[in-house]
C-alpha cells in the first residue's frame, strides 16, 4: 500500500512539473536577436505582472485604426530588481516599448526597455 501511494505521489509530482516546463520557453525560439529592435508607442490595454513572464498589451495607432501589440517581459522577480512594480503601468497610460521582434512576424516582442509618455525610462533596460 505504501509503495503504491509513493508511486502515485511521484507520478502526480512529475505531471505537475511537466506543465510548468512546457509553459516556460526559450527566448531564442520565439524572438530574433539578429533583427533590428522594434520600437512602438501606444496606450496600455493590459499589463500582467505574473510568472513565468509578464505581458504588456498596447493599442498602437496605425493610420485611421489601432493595432494590438504584445510585449513579453521578464519574470516579476527580475522586473522588481530592475525597478518595476505591478503598479508601474496602468490601463490608459501612453508608453514606448522597445524589444526583439517575434520570429514569426507577429506583433509580439520581447521587451528590452520601456519609457513613459515624457520619455522617462521605466525601470532599467535589459542588456
Amino acid at each position: 500500500m505504501k509503495k503504491q501511494l509513493l508511486t502515485t505521489i511521484l507520478v502526480a509530482t512529475a505531471l505537475a512539473g511537466a506543465g510548468t516546463a512546457i509553459a516556460h520557453h526559450s527566448f531564442a525560439v520565439f524572438f530574433n536577436t539578429d533583427a533590428k529592435l522594434v520600437k512602438i508607442t501606444g496606450v496600455v490595454e493590459d499589463f500582467h505582472f505574473s510568472n513565468p513572464h509578464g505581458t504588456i498589451t498596447l493599442k498602437v495607432p496605425q493610420g485611421h485604426k489601432e493595432i494590438t501589440w504584445r510585449a513579453e517581459t521578464n519574470s516579476p522577480s527580475l522586473l522588481r530588481r530592475r525597478g518595476w512594480t505591478p503598479e508601474v503601468l496602468h490601463i490608459g497610460d501612453t508608453v514606448t516599448l522597445e524589444g526583439w521582434p517575434a520570429r514569426d512576424g507577429s506583433r509580439y516582442m520581447r521587451l528590452r526597455s520601456a519609457s513613459d509618455a515624457n520619455g522617462k525610462p521605466i525601470g532599467q533596460p535589459i542588456a
